[in-house]
């Protein structure tokens, strides 16, 4: 695939958004990150192109056309059959063209560009009491316009119904180049469209010659799936046009928007669309959770369920849900689970009142006991429905936890039948995969009759590679018996395409063909999907190819090594959300909304690299490139439901290039900041001169490559453990009624914010704590930030050897800086030599921040509220990134509710953008102040007058202070003033 430099030229010329057609780094990089999507497959494309106006894709369209070359449209990146992976053009319709054009109340509709976000517009539309009903269980980052080309679903799908069924017209372009308006028509302005004589004109003939033939319509009728299933989507809609004037007398209107739903950006490339809207739904919730002992009881339960007014139905396995234990973001919502279920059926019911809702909840619950199916059934109401429902939104990701190269995969798991058929459908497939001797995870939407079905097989293998196709083969058979739908919301893809002919028959898939030749008689749009797809069997992501392993410096456990970890990341997109969605993960990404400076494309590239044995990897510039805006945050540990931990990596991979070509001098100066600070305070009054004053503060600045617009931090001349010598000499820490506990003087509050360390033994002092602080204790942080991972490792080794002879529950190492104290829960673990494992993991539980001790405390009733005083006071809590990802902020709000009259306020605030040295360095500055300005400057700008701003980390304080001049506050110090 070619094309001259003349016309690449000619295109950027004329192009407003970005085009990566070179073999320059920016457009090396694109092309490894669009190489795949959330399927097995990966294709490297020969360019990426993403547009800014609908003039863009108008250009690129015509360029495809001249280069003899496929055009393929992409959203978000979550498709899971490979609908956006070709060696073509990927052409990503970005938040570019994600703006909401207008909305029409009175009518219910509102006209949107394909870039916007699903929960992104419903937040927008709030204000006027109307949603978009459809919802994939990725709608927080999931694109209107990917919506729309697999004409997607969601939970609600039975009630709030699918894509298609909501969207009233469309304004597209043809393939070559001719802009239509799609819009139901009547008799008269349908045989008007077939007299044109352009491309728009020979596509309603070829569908009136089509369609007005009796042998075919009839042909559709019998090889479509049946009517009952909600949830068809494979080929083309035509069974929905037949339904439709003229073919149908008592039809609606023909709208060719119909087709363009679930065609996969094969037939026309959407630009802006009009959608139907409902009123919000009604108000009272519960979600009742269906405790099954085996999962036929749970899908007879389901169809107990659906004689009942239900808006879901949902299923989680027991597979998924063991994923959940222990898990850093999901244990904490496994409340509601009784016992060790086979399955859980979620449904959901809503009711205008209370009084009807719990009647409704009764009625269904009354069923099921008649019909013993089920043996628990908890209801979640309130904020706590969202527990339920997280759980089964993370099944995709929560699945590749699996160890080992044996993974479930995405192949038979969007197959739909009628719900009445699944319990039988489902037997049969569980015995065809019993005869295979693999096992599955099932989950998701069982009231819609398409349950996930997802085996378990090794795709690094030619034995798995073979069992990929036979399964589905097979499957396409037991679907045949059952008129059901080989895709019902994920689409034909690369992946299915190839079996239509064999469900539906020759003659159905040859219409299919012809549809698409009279679209696209270039073949230009998404070529190889639906129709003329390559073999389902190639061109997976996952090969068994490993080049000689470096040492590596992290312990990667079950994973084994870096390669192990980056191949967790099932491309599902959780690290694309924007800001509007909440959460920490991934700052960058929610800042810039380039696919380059998410998670997943971290990952992508990381695992591209270390499965090929050809490649350099850890010192391989387009990899140093794409890592570099990752601000090791820490949330991707968490919010990501697989786990893909990209600081680790990042780290890892910044110390192994360092073995190549040594630790650069600005790193090593940022490593060693807290010898540099211990050295700074022997000096501080000349030290805190210098770099407070104007010219020698920007000569620093710019030796350091910091930005000119940051303070640089003081020190103090006195540090917190010399104080605290001097301090126990008229404050003896022995025989305080609660006992001892120990202090972690970390190198942030040893040397730079000593008073905040010296109110914190205070404030335990006065709550009855003896203290002491072991000497000597790093944590390393700064090193592991800048992936200097010897020094690290040299002091996790040495901190382990000294505190776990000390440590213990009753008397545990207090951290006050998040990032430095859990270290001793995150990365020593994994850092330390393999003969003190075990002595760094004894003392995980045993190292406390001070917001945890205190809330521990004060539930074990040795902290009481009379010790504060009773006056009232706001506070705003914005929660550090490393705090919320490992620790969570329940018990800060906990410590910080002590006083009587303290209403603590948790901001939905992410990442604050300063993340240690990143926000400092002149290259990383703009982003930071980006990254703060997304949800928390706003915020505390806008804070009630006399509100206190709680913030534990030493670097979100010191961005809101250089931002917008405001002060935060350590919990530590906040309830210290508080005593009474």
């Amino acid at each position: 695939m070619s094309w001259s430099n003349y016309e690449v030229r000619l295109l950027k010329d004329h192009f407003e958004g970005q085009l990566f057609f070179d073999e320059s780094q920016s457009a090396r990089i694109a092309k490894r990150i669009y190489a795949t999507d959330a399927s097995v497959y990966q294709v490297k494309p020969a360019a990426v192109a993403i547009p800014a106006t609908s003039k863009d894709i108008k250009r690129l369209i015509q360029f495809a056309i001249q280069a003899k070359t496929g055009l393929i449209p992409r959203g978000a990146g979550t498709s899971l059959a490979g609908q956006v992976v070709g060696d073509g053009i990927v052409m990503e319709i970005s938040s570019a063209l994600g703006k909401v054009i207008s909305l029409n109340k009175k009518e219910k509709s509102v006209w949107i560009e394909p870039g916007i976000v699903r929960d992104d517009l419903n937040k927008h539309l709030a204000s006027a009491d109307l949603f978009f009903g459809p919802e994939t269980s990725t709608a927080n980052r999931a694109l209107l316009g990917g919506m729309l080309g697999n004409n997607s679903c969601g939970l609600h799908s039975i009630v709030w119904g699918n894509v298609r069924d909501h969207i009233l017209e469309t304004r597209a372009f043809l393939s070559d180049g001719t802009e239509i308006h799609t819009h139901p028509l009547t008799r008269e302005e349908f045989y008007h469209k077939t007299t044109l004589q352009n491309l728009e004109g020979k596509i309603y003939r070829e569908i009136h010659r089509m369609l007005n033939n009796p042998e075919i319509q009839t042909l559709i009728k019998e090889r479509f799936p049946k009517k009952s299933i909600k949830r068809r989507n494979t080929g083309y809609a035509l069974d929905a046009l037949l339904d439709m004037q003229p073919f149908s007398l008592e039809g609606e209107p023909f709208n060719l928007s119909k087709l363009i739903a679930g065609s996969e950006g094969t037939l026309a490339v959407v630009h802006s669309m009009k959608l139907n809207l409902l009123d919000l739904p009604q108000p009272e919730v519960a979600l009742i959770c269906i405790h099954c002992h085996t999962l036929q009881e749970s899908l007879q339960a389901n169809i107990t369920a659906l004689k009942h007014p239900i808006l879901a139905s949902e299923l989680v396995d027991d597979y998924i849900l063991s994923f959940t234990e222990g898990h850093p973001n999901f244990e904490k919502d496994r409340g509601f689970i009784e016992g060790k279920p086979a399955a859980i059926l979620m449904v959901e019911m809503r009711a205008d009142t209370r009084d009807e809702l719990d009647k409704n909840v009764s009625n269904l619950i009354q069923d099921l006991n008649n019909a013993n199916q089920g043996y628990a059934f908890p209801i979640l109401w309130g904020n706590d429905i969202a527990k339920g429902w997280d759980i089964r939104k993370a099944g995709l990701g929560l699945i590749r936890n699996l160890e080992g190269d044996t993974q479930p995969v995405n192949l038979i798991e969007d197959c739909a039948v009628d719900p009445a058929d699944l319990p039988a459908y489902v037997a049969e497939i569980q015995e065809l995969l019993a005869r295979h001797e693999t096992k599955a995870a099932y989950y998701a939407h069982a009231g819609a009759g398409e349950l996930h079905i997802e085996p378990f097989i090794n795709l690094k293998s030619p034995e798995g590679i073979h069992l990929f196709r036979s399964i589905l083969a097979e499957t396409v058979e037991i679907l045949k018996k059952y008129k059901g739908s080989l895709s019902g919301e994920h689409g034909d893809g690369r992946l299915r395409g190839e079996f239509i002919p064999e469900l539906m028959g020759k003659e159905v898939y040859s219409l299919f063909k012809e549809i698409k030749h009279v679209f696209d008689p270039h073949y230009v749009f998404n070529p190889g999907k639906i129709t003329d797809s390559p073999p389902m069997d190639t061109a997976f992501r996952f090969t068994d190819q490993k080049a000689k392993e470096p040492t590596y410096y992290f312990d990667y456990g079950v994973w084994r090594n870096p390669l192990g970890l980056a191949e967790k990341c099932s491309g599902s997109g959780d690290c694309k959300k924007t800001a509007l969605s909440g959460g920490t993960m991934c700052p960058s990404y929610m800042a810039t909304l380039q696919e380059k400076d998410s998670t997943r494309a971290r990952a992508n590239i990381l695992r591209q690299l270390l499965s090929s044995p050809a490649e350099e990897t850890f010192s391989n510039p387009d990899l140093h490139e794409i890592l570099d805006l990752c601000l090791s945050c820490k949330g991707c540990q968490t919010e990501c439901p697989s786990g893909v931990d990209m600081g680790k990596l990042k780290a890892e991979t910044l110390q192994q290039s360092y073995l190549k070509s040594g630790v650069p001098l600005r790193t090593q100066l940022i490593g060693n900041f807290p010898t540099l600070q211990r050295y700074a305070s022997y000096v501080a009054p000349l030290y805190n001169f210098l770099v407070e004053f104007p010219l020698t503060a920007s000569l620093i600045k710019v030796a350091m490559g910091f930005a000119i617009e940051r303070s640089l931090p003081a020190v103090q001349f006195t540090s917190l453990e010399t104080w605290f010598k001097r301090y126990t000499k008229k404050n003896p820490q022995q025989g305080l009624k609660n006992g001892l506990v120990y202090i972690f003087a970390d190198e942030f509050t040893n040397h730079n914010e000593v008073p905040l360390g010296q109110k914190t033994i205070k404030l335990l002092n006065r709550l009855g704590y003896g203290v002491e602080i072991p000497s000597d204790i790093i944590s390393g942080r700064s090193f592991i930030s800048k992936g200097m991972l010897v020094e690290a490792k040299a002091l996790a080794n040495s901190n382990v050897e000294k505190l776990q002879a000390i440590i213990s529950p009753d008397q545990p190492l207090i951290g006050i800086e998040p990032s430095a104290l859990l270290t001793f829960r995150d990365e020593i673990p994994a850092l330390v030599d393999a003969n003190k494992r075990a002595q760094a993991e004894a003392l995980k539980p045993n190292c406390l921040l001070i917001d945890e001790f205190i809330a521990r405390e004060f539930k074990a009733g040795k902290i009481s509220i009379n010790d504060f005083h009773g006056k009232q006071q706001k506070i705003l809590l914005h929660g550090h990134c490393h705090q919320k990802s490992i620790a969570g902020l329940t018990a800060t709000r906990i410590a910080l509710s002590i006083p009587s009259q303290y209403e603590v306020e948790l901001l939905p605030t992410g990442c604050c953008g300063m993340a240690g040295s990143f926000g400092y360095e002149k290259k990383h500055y703009k982003l930071s102040q980006q990254i703060a300005n997304l949800v928390l400057f706003p915020r505390l700008l806008n804070k009630p007058i006399k509100s206190i701003i709680a913030s534990n980390g030493t670097s979100c304080r010191h961005q809101i202070k250089d931002g917008i001049e405001q002060e935060g506050l350590h919990t530590a110090e906040i309830l210290y003033n508080a005593l009474k």
